[in-house]
């Protein structure tokens, strides 16, 4: 996500336009790829990221600063996204053999299978995950968030993004052990 200056964000809160269209265009990718990969639905991710932006421009004006603006939209983010896979869940686990999505690898993975398995195993997994675990995977090994920033995101103490983050690496490696089972 860019950087967006303070002055252009004290302007967007006071109602310039122009100012939050800029705030848009520098948010406007990080908020779908964190709403996708929490709902993992693109029309969803699309209704979660209007919900945002809708936030975004109606709690401007409270924003102070004391966080970074960034940390500040991971939470609304992730938060909205959260309550939307919650409030909205389909039933619609896929197979782990029928999977073939494609998404970012785990850290986890291992560097002998190709990418494209790899894709795979993390497009399943996160469609398996609940989405508090799926939201934490997504900050952690898709864009690169510390635990304490995880945390402050998603406004939940340190332990529990540890527990999520173990619980969740720990379905993946069992997910992995199955797969890799049956392909014997």
């Amino acid at each position: 996500m860019e950087e967006i200056a303070r002055d252009i964000l004290i302007k967007a809160a006071q109602g310039d336009m122009r100012a939050f269209e800029e705030v848009y265009k520098a948010t406007h990718g990080f908020v779908y790829n964190v709403a996708f990969r929490v709902v993992n639905n693109r029309e969803d991710a699309l209704e979660v990221s209007q919900e945002v932006f809708m936030i975004i421009h109606n709690k401007l004006k409270g924003f102070r600063f004391e966080s970074s603006f960034k940390t500040w939209v991971y939470r609304v983010t992730a938060n909205s996204a959260i309550n939307f896979a919650k409030k909205f869940s389909r039933s619609k686990t896929v197979p782990f053999e029928e999977s073939h999505g494609e998404g970012a690898v785990l850290a986890e993975a291992h560097s002998n299978i190709d990418k494209e398995y790899q894709n795979q195993l993390v497009e399943t997994l996160l469609k398996e995950l609940n989405p508090d675990q799926r939201a934490c995977v997504v900050l952690r090994d898709i864009q690169g968030l510390s635990y304490e920033e995880i945390a402050q995101a998603l406004n939940i103490n340190i332990n529990t993004v540890r527990s999520r983050l173990k619980r969740s690496r720990e379905k993946f490696l069992i997910m992995r052990s199955r797969v890799d089972y049956e392909k014997v």
